[in-house]
């Protein structure tokens, strides 16, 4: 007998992204088992398991000002597309109560999230607007410290938030898109888990202490996030997956390149599991977002496989749904009545 298939919402697809690259932003042919160039199609995503995706309106930071607004809005516009073309499989939603009607109906619920803090251009309008056309997370940044928040990697200008960072977290609640926290600093993630009155994400990182990697969570910040209430969405990018790799990398790529496999992905979900409690993990694995996945969850079609490394471990069913969507869906719903009422109210 067969296991039951866990239901996925994932934190993080770079399908826009990617289309934009390699498919001059073309919605058509995703219905189709696309080249094993890309990650993402609707076969794939079906034998997934997909409840709903958090699809990435992401924006390389070269882009500024005028020019970054406009790619944001491009990148908007294509999932809006692909939901209207694939109407039997997408539905855009902007809610819990969406995902779950997706859910009644057979489809996978498009949520939408941006990249980066620079894509607002340091403008509170263009967060709103960015808001009313249904993005529901915003990165704060992405792998460069913007005018408000220090990212991971390169320059830590601000040592965390500087005051507008605080401004704009707490228009953000106000709002309701949701925080989201990968790709910053530990000490932005720090002052952003402070400042925030409503639950947190990591749309997709994984754990420091698996991989001291820039881009993974410290185990202090894992414990604030359990205070807050939020989600950490483990990623199977593999250098932030394997510490190996990662040193393979930084020594200049000499000798075989490590394998890392769908083993090592289940190894930071058991360790967030560790710090933090079943209740506060979920999975984002930025699929189209980097080359080469692991071994074993190489495509959004073989994320079960995830979930049955986990169940050889000794995994509940209802903790695996847990970690599959129910986790995810709970920061979203707790966020839900703040963006309903800015949506209704007019502004």
């Amino acid at each position: 007998m067969s296991e039951p298939i866990i239901p996925v919402i994932d934190g993080h697809n770079d399908l826009p992204w990617e289309s934009r690259a390699e498919r001059g932003y073309s919605v058509e042919g995703i219905d189709q088992e696309l080249p094993q160039t890309l990650h993402t199609d609707i076969p794939k995503l079906r034998r997934g398991g997909y409840l709903a995706q958090f699809w990435s309106a992401y924006v390389h930071s070269d882009f500024a000002g005028g020019d970054a607004v406009i790619a944001t809005l491009e990148q908007i516009d294509f999932i809006h597309r692909m939901c209207a073309r694939y109407p039997e499989t997408f539905k855009l939603a902007t809610s819990a109560k969406d995902v779950l009607a997706a859910r009644d109906e057979g489809r996978i619920a498009s949520l939408i999230g941006i990249e980066g803090g620079h894509q607002i251009v340091n403008n509170m309008a263009v967060l709103r607007e960015y808001a009313r056309l249904g993005v529901r997370y915003m990165t704060m940044t992405w792998n460069n410290t913007n005018e408000f928040a220090d990212a991971s990697m390169g320059e830590h200008k601000w040592h965390g938030l500087n005051d507008r960072g605080r401004e704009i977290v707490a228009e953000m609640n106000r709002i309701g898109m949701i925080v989201d926290l990968a790709h910053v600093s530990p000490d932005t993630m720090r002052d952003a888990l402070e400042a925030s009155q409503l639950p947190v994400m990591f749309s997709h990182s994984s754990c420091y202490c698996v991989n001291p990697h820039p881009r993974n969570v410290p185990e202090d910040v894992q414990r604030m996030l359990v205070k807050n209430g939020g989600v950490q969405m483990i990623t199977a990018v593999p250098g932030f997956v394997s510490a190996e790799l990662h040193d393979w990398y930084e020594g200049g790529e000499h000798g075989p390149r490590p394998a890392v496999t769908v083993g090592m992905v289940a190894d930071h979900v058991e360790a967030a599991r560790e710090v933090m409690g079943v209740d506060y993990v979920g999975v984002g694995g930025d699929f189209d977002g980097t080359d080469t996945m692991p071994e074993g969850l190489s495509d959004v079609g073989e994320y079960q496989n995830l979930f049955a490394e986990l169940r050889s471990r000794g995994w509940s069913e209802e903790d695996l749904n847990k970690l599959g969507w129910k986790n995810a869906l709970r920061v979203l719903e707790a966020n839900d009545d703040a963006y309903r009422a800015f949506m209704t109210a007019g502004e």
